[in-house]
């Protein structure tokens, strides 16, 4: 029962997690490796301002404004230095290393554990996280109703009709790293202060978690329709902990978990391109051929109806 309620709350932190990652890979089609840099940063603005007495609310705050400063850069270096998105990533995760150690005071871990944080309260720490989750989702999920999180969405399907639109494309990416990069750094926020310390490596991995929490949910409910992106991103992180729980319960060496993580997102990419092929092949079957799936008329009507 205790493996399981740790499953379950180690879960939903990393689900805040993957709905970051998924805001980059999923909507606006961004490999934003700067991730890594990012949850030890809200780990280490937490556990400084969680020292010097900060009320626990006031600290998760700052680390989500910290992690959109970083994508921010993230962002500016990718569209105005004309850097690769990957490159752009791993030059912030590098930098966001030394920063980190900044402002801890050059120390690799602060532990918390006689601070009061957000789980030192009389809730249960399962219903606070819930809680805390629930009103993050929502939030994306109004975020993607918009306009603009429509505009996010036509950035990563097809930025020249975007472009059409007048809309500049770099801002609708830099903001949109910026809210997946806060949500990673909230994400941080919460593993510390679930943890009791913050660490300058805790961010190692995390990619690997999200797109394992993002590709996995996304594999298990691919014909449930009825179900929200959002909401099979969170689920798939609570099912990463699971494998990774039950991994650890049959005598799996810590040490491996990194392979088992890379094996996991490996099994559901493998998915996802043997559904993709068996869709193509059923639909050359019926109709004689594979459609192209860009429909003018289809950005006609885009067109007209946000011009």
């Amino acid at each position: 029962m205790t493996v399981l309620l740790t499953v379950l709350e180690q879960g939903l932190i990393f689900g805040i997690l993957a709905l970051g990652v998924y805001l980059t890979y999923k909507v606006l089609d961004f490999a934003d490796l700067s991730v890594e840099g990012t949850f030890p940063l809200g780990a280490s603005i937490t556990a400084l301002l969680l020292t010097q007495g900060i009320n626990a609310s006031v600290a998760i705050f700052i680390s989500f404004i910290g992690g959109m400063l970083a994508g921010a850069v993230t962002g500016l270096l990718h569209m105005k230095l004309k850097i690769t998105n990957l490159l752009s990533g791993i030059l912030v995760m590098s930098g966001l290393y030394s920063i980190n150690l900044r402002v801890m005071g050059n120390r690799a871990n602060i532990a918390l554990f006689n601070q009061k944080h957000l789980f030192s309260t009389s809730l249960p720490t399962l219903l606070t996280i819930v809680l805390v989750v629930m009103v993050v989702k929502l939030l994306v999920d109004l975020f993607l109703k918009t306009k603009f999180g429509f505009m996010v969405k036509a950035t990563g399907d097809n930025p020249q009709l975007v472009t059409t639109l007048g809309v500049h494309i770099g801002f609708v990416k830099i903001v949109c790293l910026m809210i997946s990069n806060g949500l990673v750094g909230l994400a941080g926020s919460l593993s510390a202060q679930y943890q009791g310390y913050a660490d300058v490596t805790m961010g190692t991995g995390t990619i690997v978690i999200g797109l394992a929490a993002v590709i996995f949910g996304e594999a298990i409910f691919k014909k449930s329709s009825w179900i929200l992106p959002t909401t099979t991103a969170i689920i798939g992180a609570i099912l990463y902990q699971g494998c990774t729980a039950l991994a650890l319960q049959f005598g799996f060496p810590p040490n491996d978990l990194k392979l088992l993580s890379a094996a996991i997102v490996t099994l559901a990419l493998a998915l996802n391109h043997y559904h993709f092929k068996v869709t193509l092949f059923k639909k050359h079957e019926m109709k004689g051929g594979i459609r192209d799936v860009k429909d003018p008329t289809t950005e006609q009507n885009f067109l007209s109806e946000h011009s």
